[in-house]
């Protein structure tokens, strides 16, 4: 039978669903929220929500205003989608049934709102039961997006079409993939291309909306359709609807990366075009057409096809990086406003940014990416809200008056693509701009004056060599600049400064010093506590930036920069705290020992105690001050030992709460997720504590949190996030480096965990990049075990040779991660080279060739050794690689390495040259196959 409403029922939610969103009556619209979360339990409340929405018309019992109805349809939808994402398996097959006949009757409202929220349902049903759980609606969407019967309204056409964008957007991979001999997207593209000649402009829009998913993904169905796209795409270049030329520009933008041999026949139509687009009125198309040459001048080859008109490109990206009227009225004449509090939204999210990747060389490899970077285009600038409804508000654009210098602007793409190009051109892009440097550098209109510097710090990395002669000019200017009046030109000016500060420290001549380096600096410096806290910040990034160039050329300034920081911390507020502590760090990471001098670290370590005391463990500050930390205590070594405990143990803390948290959320769809970067940036910090301190102290701080630090630090490798595994993963290794008898009695349960990470079937296509990282840890860390355990290993030494062999002989690994799968497997064969050596023919020549781009460490002498050991039991194995071997043993000197160390693989080099001799007829002759200077090297280090 079929479900029937009832109509008191219906007048009683739709009463609720208006009261809901009153602003005006808060004890309404509480009452209404404890009702419709009670009728979360009755088995028909979707039912009912679906018929509010799909009704265009409100009911008898519920006579309300035409407005006031579309308030409650609108409700209804979001509390349908809501119950979609958070219950879709609690929901009856009768009820999705109703559902799934609402959403095209919503795709055909006459209201656009509506049309994007039944858009929204259809998504977060296919998300929820896949494509293949509600097969007939694509084929039924592209009937009224194409309007095959005739008889589709224009609303409808477009409800449909945006529909299938969001879609596309949310469901590319599985469109993509194929079922029963079929891949959706290869019936599916064709369709959305020839949408794209509709009449009606938004259809355009979300045809190539749709279709700009797949530009960036290198798909057959892309494959074959890329000649009649490009025709289409052509054809909409001059299309009167902005829109639809945006989706063009990115449509090209996209294929530069992916097509870039069926961009290269039309570059010269192209740059034409994006010129024109570029100089057009509308920002947000000139901000997409600018990003086109961004991208091919990113392009490893596509760039070079640019170089002729070059000179057409550069005046107007230099016309785009000035502020536009706009962007002044909010920023000119800004105020002294160090004293003023941030305001929380001021506060952008931030993430951990160096994850820590073990090398094989024995150090660890760390994203540099500094703060200061004035056109930096960052993750939230990137993405779309896309997590907002139609009708919800986003607080960061509900103020007209937003900074213009945090967000994705015209200017900052100008910007990029001018320091693109000076990387790609170099001198003949100074050349260019030398005019109007000229002209604008001293302009009476700050807007003028700060493009200037903005253009010519953007020329810094690429044109240096042709900049140096004028510097001598350029920099007392720029530092004088450090006073202009203008907040604005004050900031940019810092971060000019800070690329140029290369030249600067490089100066070898004391006078040159004192005249251009340290008036550079002590201005930065000074900068970092001016009047307004934007210019503040600009400071403190360009110091970090400084202090990344000089290195261990700070030293003898060592003392007024600490200083300096001690004030800083005693002034800034919340959001500049962060760009400090980048500061700090970076100072630690390039003067190292320097820091533990009593007179500085007695001076430093007093305020970030303070900050720590006063940061809660829910905070975000959290980030930057566990990693500043992180690298203070390398810096420090064993003398970070009077503050390590405390540290410690409250990293331990954070990380348990967390964990907990975590599990709650996955239990409780109401509670959110922890930051993964609080898991990250405590084991960050527990491996900076390990390394830094001596190895007894270090010990007697695990066994203090035993077994407690050991069972979080195995969940952390089970983590649903990379990011924490591969921190986890170098805790992991450090522990057996350092503390290898507390973690000892931890490895028969802590090995398998490893194993089964190391198993490369189980990494998705789509998280592979990511999923590297956490193995290249993974394997180091097994590196690291196996010279500590020794015959312990044993029972694990089956699975491991499968893993490393499969990570070794696999093309798409990177090589860090295959150089890290080597030394484990090499050094395996130490204390169990019995158990590998039944195994040598099957990865030698890969051990071999990775081997071969390691540089000279005790790493690669381990490996080298465990590898030998093995050989010596196995040596029919080596038939068909061993000149390749006898070569590496030629090539092998590394004087720098501990004598032990070197003496035990000469050694171990010299066995096994005595065992081939004796199984080898005529092994002189067979030594003469080698090339000459390898066998000079063999002969006269082994006595041959």
């Amino acid at each position: 039978m079929a479900w029937q409403p009832s109509g008191e029922n219906l007048k009683t939610l739709a009463q609720c669903l208006k009261d809901s969103l009153s602003a005006f009556n808060k004890a309404a619209q509480k009452q209404a929220e404890i009702m419709l979360n009670q009728a979360k339990a009755s088995p028909d409340i979707n039912n009912y929500l679906a018929l509010i929405f799909s009704s265009s018309e409100p009911p008898q019992e519920f006579p309300v205003t035409a407005a006031d109805w579309h308030v409650v349809r609108c409700a209804a939808a979001l509390m349908l989608k809501n119950n979609i994402k958070n219950n879709y398996n609690k929901i009856p097959e009768q009820s999705l049934a109703l559902v799934k006949l609402a959403v095209p009757l919503g795709l055909q409202d006459k209201n656009s709102q509506i049309r994007s929220h039944a858009g929204t349902l259809a998504t977060e049903l296919i998300n929820k039961g896949g494509i293949y759980g509600w097969p007939e609606f694509l084929p039924e969407l592209l009937k009224m997006l194409t309007n095959e019967s005739g008889q589709v309204t224009p609303e409808a056409q477009e409800g449909a079409m945006a529909a299938m964008a969001k879609i596309c957007e949310d469901n590319a991979k599985m469109l993509e993939r194929e079922h029963n001999g079929q891949r959706p997207i290869n019936f599916l593209l064709p369709k959305l291309i020839q949408a794209t000649r509709s009449a009606i402009p938004k259809v355009r829009a979300h045809a190539l909306t749709a279709i700009n998913v797949f530009t960036p993904r290198k798909s057959q169905a892309m494959l074959n359709s890329i000649d009649d796209l490009l025709q289409h795409l052509f054809a909409l270049a001059e299309d009167p609807s902005i829109d639809v030329r945006k989706q063009v520009c990115r449509a090209f933008v996209n294929l530069v990366e992916t097509r870039p041999d069926k961009l290269l026949p039309h570059i010269e139509g192209l740059a034409k075009y994006i010129i024109a687009q570029q100089k057009g009125d509308d920002e947000d198309l000139a901000t997409e057409a600018a990003e086109f040459w961004l991208t091919v001048g990113e392009h490893d080859n596509l760039w070079r096809a640019l170089e002729p008109y070059i000179t057409d490109i550069i005046p107007v990206l230099l016309e785009c990086m000035v502020y536009s009227p706009e962007d002044i009225a909010i920023l000119g004449g800004a105020s002294d406003d160090e004293d003023e509090e941030d305001r929380e939204e001021d506060i952008k999210p931030q993430f951990a940014k160096k994850k820590l990747t073990r090398a094989a060389n024995g150090n660890t490899a760390a994203d540099m990416a500094k703060n200061g970077n004035a056109f930096e285009k960052v993750a939230s600038m990137e993405e779309d809200d896309d997590d907002l409804e139609d009708g919800e508000i986003d607080d960061s654009e509900s103020e007209g008056d937003e900074n213009p210098d945090e967000k994705w602007t015209l200017r900052k793409c100008s910007a990029a693509a001018l320091d693109v190009f000076a990387r790609d051109f170099g001198g003949p892009v100074f050349t260019s701009i030398l005019p109007y440097l000229q002209s604008n550098l001293k302009h009476a209109d700050w807007s003028y004056r700060e493009a200037a510097v903005l253009a010519l710090g953007a020329v810094a990395e690429g044109c240096m060599d042709v900049v140096v002669p004028h510097l001598p000019e350029l920099v007392p200017y720029l530092v004088s600049l450090l006073n202009d009046e203008e907040p604005v030109v004050r900031q940019i000016t810092c971060w000019t400064l800070g690329r140029y500060s290369a030249w600067a420290v490089s100066l070898v001549d004391q006078a040159e010093k004192e005249r251009y380096f340290l008036p550079m600096m002590d201005g930065i410096l000074k900068k970092m506590l001016d009047k307004n806290k934007n210019v503040q910040e600009a400071g403190a990034s360009a110091m970090a930036n400084l202090e990344e160039k000089a290195g261990k050329a700070l030293e003898p300034y060592c003392g007024p920069i600490i200083q300096q920081y001690i004030r800083c911390f005693g002034k800034y507020k919340d959001k500049n705290m962060w760009v400090l502590y980048d500061c700090v760090q970076t100072l630690a990471e390039h003067i190292g020992p320097v820091l533990a001098r009593p007179e500085l670290s007695n001076q430093l370590m007093p305020v970030l105690l303070d900050r720590w005391q006063k940061v809660g463990d829910e905070s975000r500050e959290l980030f930057p001050l566990l990693e500043c930390l992180s690298y203070v205590a390398m810096a420090l070594g064993d003398a970070f030992t009077p503050y390590a405990e405390p540290i410690f143990g409250r990293c331990i803390r954070i990380i348990h709460q967390n964990l907990e948290q975590a599990m709650k959320a996955k239990t409780n769809p109401d509670l959110d997720q922890p930051d993964e970067d609080f898991l990250v940036t405590s084991l960050d910090l527990l491996s900076a504590i390990i390394q830094a301190l001596d190895n007894d102290k270090a010990s007697k701080l695990v066994a203090n949190v035993q077994p407690t630090f050991f069972e979080l630090m195995a969940l952390c490798m089970g983590d649903q996030s990379d990011a924490v595994q591969q921190s986890a993963y170098a805790l992991l290794g450090d522990c057996a480096k350092y503390v290898f008898e507390q973690l000892k009695p931890f490895l028969p349960n802590i090995m398998p965990v490893v194993i089964k990470r190391l198993d490369m079937d189980t990494i998705l296509d789509e998280e592979v990049d990511n999923s590297f990282s956490v193995v290249n840890n993974a394997c180091w860390s097994v590196g690291e075990i196996a010279l500590q355990y020794k015959a312990g290993m044993a029972p694990f030494v089956p699975q491991l040779i499968q893993r490393c062999v499969d990570i070794l002989s696999n093309p798409r690994v990177p090589g860090g991660v295959s150089e890290n799968a080597a030394i484990a497997l090499g050094r395996l064969g130490l204390d169990n080279a019995e158990l590998v050596a039944p195994h040598l023919g099957n990865f030698a020549e890969e051990f071999l060739d990775t081997m071969d781009d390691v540089d000279p460490s005790e790493e690669k002498a381990t490996a080298l050794r465990g590898f030998t050991e093995m050989v010596t039991r196995n040596p029919q194995a080596m038939e068909s690689v061993l000149l390749h071997y006898f070569s590496t043993i030629a090539n092998y000197q590394e004087l720098s390495l501990q004598k032990p160390v070197l003496l035990e693989l000469h050694e171990a080099f010299q066995n096994v040259i005595n065992v081939y001799k004796q199984i080898i007829p005529g092994f002189g002759n067979f030594l003469m196959q080698m090339e000459a200077k390898h066998l000079e090297l063999l002969q006269r280090l082994f006595a041959l």
